[in-house]
C-alpha cells in the first residue's frame, strides 16, 4: 500500500533551496570522480606522518577499514615510525558481532590488549591510558544521536583532555547524507549514554564535526585533530559515496536498513519489535497484539509519506517477543534521495506519525511514554501522549533546529 500525500503539494521554499544546493553538490562530486576517501585513506596516503613517534591507543569496530578493505588495526599496528599498543572497542564490540556488554580481551592477531568501552566501565580508565601518547577514532557513525558510538567518541575525548593527550578522529560520512536536520532537541536534563549533547535526533554530522562542537561547547580543552575526508558533501548519502557498506551494529546489515532506522528504532521501547531477531530487522515492525490488515490501512490513512508498506506476520528468534507470533507492517520502499525533503519532515518525522498511530489505535498496548529513552524530549513526548496532530509535534521543533543550526554552522567542514 502507498501511503498517500493528503493534499500536500509541492515543497517549501527553503526545501527548494536545499534541493538546488545538493543537486550542486553532487555535480562537483560527480566531476571529482565520487570517490570519497575517509580519514584512514587520507592518513595513509600521508604515509601517517601526523601520528609519527606516538604510541597510539585505537578507538574501532569492524568499520574501522580503509576504501580498499584494509582494517584500521592492521595499517596502523604496521605503520612506519608509530607504536601501536592498545584498542578501545565500543558497543558490539571490536568485530560489531555483540549484543551485549563485551569483556576486556586480548586481539588474537598482534596480542594487544583490547579495553572494552561497553563492559565493566563506558569511559577509558587512568591504568587503559597508561604509556598512551595519542588516541586515535575510527568507527562508521549512523547519523543519528542515540547510536552510542557518538557518546563514545565524546567520553574518550574527555579522558584525552584530563591526561593530555592527543586525540585524532579518522572522520567518515554521516551515511544519511548531511544536509539535514530533523527530529526533536534533546533535553538538558537528559543527556545520557544514547544522549552526549544537546542535539536533534538527526544532526546532519560527521563524527568530525561533532568531535570539533563537543570540543569547543563543552568546554573540553581537547588536543583535538580531525583528519577530514576528501571527496564527500553534505548531499552525499552512503550509497553515494562508492564506499562498501560495513555494518555499524548486528542489526544495520544494509544501506536500506540505515535509512529505516531512524525512524523505527524510537518506536521499541513503547511495546513493538522492530525486527531484530529477524531477516529483516528495521525493515518490518508489529506485535503479537497487532492486526496486520488493519493495522496497515490505518497508517494508509494518517501517514502522508510516500512509503510503502505492505502487511507481514514475523516471529522473532531474539529480542522484544522472541519466539512469538507477530502482525504489522513491512516498509517495501522508500524514496531515499527526497527522504527528509518534505516540508513535514523525514525520517523522524515518519517514525512520530507511526507512534501516532500505534498510540491511537493500540492505547492499551503501545507506551508512548517509554519512548522518551531514545526520543530525550519531554514536550515531544507530552503531545504525542495528548493525541496531539503529528504535524503539529514535527512543526513545533523548528524554532530548536533553527537554533540548533546557528551552532551546528561553525563547525561544518564540507559543503
Amino acid at each position: 500500500m502507498r501511503l498517500r500525500k493528503h493534499g500536500r503539494i509541492g515543497l517549501s521554499i527553503v526545501c527548494i533551496l536545499v534541493l538546488t544546493a545538493a543537486a550542486e553538490a553532487r555535480a562537483k562530486t560527480k566531476s571529482q570522480g565520487g570517490h570519497t576517501l575517509t580519514g584512514i585513506d587520507v592518513l595513509e596516503a600521508e604515509n601517517f606522518a601526523p601520528l609519527g613517534g606516538k604510541r597510539i591507543g585505537l578507538i574501532t569496530n569492524q568499520t574501522g577499514r580503509d576504501r580498499a578493505g584494509h582494517s584500521t588495526i592492521d595499517l596502523l599496528a604496521h605503520a612506519p615510525n608509530l607504536k601501536l599498543v592498545a584498542l578501545f572497542s565500543p558497543e558490539h564490540g571490536i568485530r560489531g558481532t555483540e549484543d551485549e556488554r563485551v569483556p576486556s580481551s586480548t586481539d588474537a592477531q598482534t596480542g594487544l590488549p583490547i579495553y572494552s568501552l561497553y563492559g565493566e566501565t563506558t569511559r577509558p580508565t587512568d591504568a587503559m591510558l597508561a604509556g598512551i601518547d595519542a588516541l586515535v577514532f575510527d568507527i562508521q557513525d549512523a547519523g543519528v544521536r542515540f547510536f552510542t558510538y557518538i557518546t563514545t567518541m565524546g567520553y574518550t575525548m574527555e579522558a584525552a583532555a584530563q591526561h593530555h593527550i592527543a586525540f585524532y578522529v579518522l572522520d567518515r560520512p554521516d551515511p544519511l547524507g548531511g544536509f539535514f536536520v530533523d527530529g526533536p532537541m534533546l533535553d538538558r536534563d537528559k543527556t545520557n549514554f544514547v544522549g552526549y549533547f544537546p542535539m536533534p535526533l538527526q544532526p546532519g554530522m560527521t563524527l568530525g564535526e561533532m568531535a570539533q562542537m563537543f570540543n569547543a561547547e563543552k568546554h573540553l580543552h581537547c588536543d583535538l585533530h580531525v583528519v577530514a575526508m576528501k571527496n564527500w558533501n553534505r548531499a552525499e548519502q552512503f550509497d553515494q559515496t562508492g564506499l562498501p557498506w560495513v555494518s555499524p551494529s548486528p542489526n544495520l546489515r544494509s544501506f536500506v536498513e540505515e535509512l529505516i532506522y531512524p525512524s523505527l528504532e524510537i518506536l521499541q521501547a513503547g511495546g513493538v519489535s522492530v525486527g531484530r531477531g529477524t531477516d529483516k530487522p528495521f525493515q518490518q515492525f508489529g506485535a503479537p497484539w497487532i492486526h496486520a490488515d488493519v493495522f496497515v490501512a490505518e497508517l494508509g490513512e494518517d501517514i502522508p509519506y510516500d512509503v510503502y508498506f505492505s502487511p507481514v506476520h514475523f516471529t522473532p528468534q531474539s529480542g522484544l517477543y522472541a519466539g512469538q507470533l507477530c502482525e504489522g507492517a513491512e516498509i517495501t520502499s522508500v524514496p531515499h534521495r527526497v527522504f527528509g525533503l518534505d516540508a513535514q519532515g523525514g525520517s523522524i518525522a515518519l517514525g512520530i506519525e507511526i507512534a501516532a498511530t500505534l498510540s491511537k489505535r493500540y492505547p492499551a498496548y503501545f507506551d508512548v511514554s517509554k519512548m522518551i529513552f531514545l526520543i530525550g524530549n519531554a514536550k515531544t513526548i507530552a503531545r504525542l501522549e495528548r493525541g496531539d496532530p503529528p504535524a503539529e509535534i514535527i512543526a513545533g521543533w523548528s524554532k530548536d533546529l533553527e537554533a540548533f543550526r546557528r551552532i551546528r554552522a561553525k563547525y561544518l567542514l564540507y559543503p
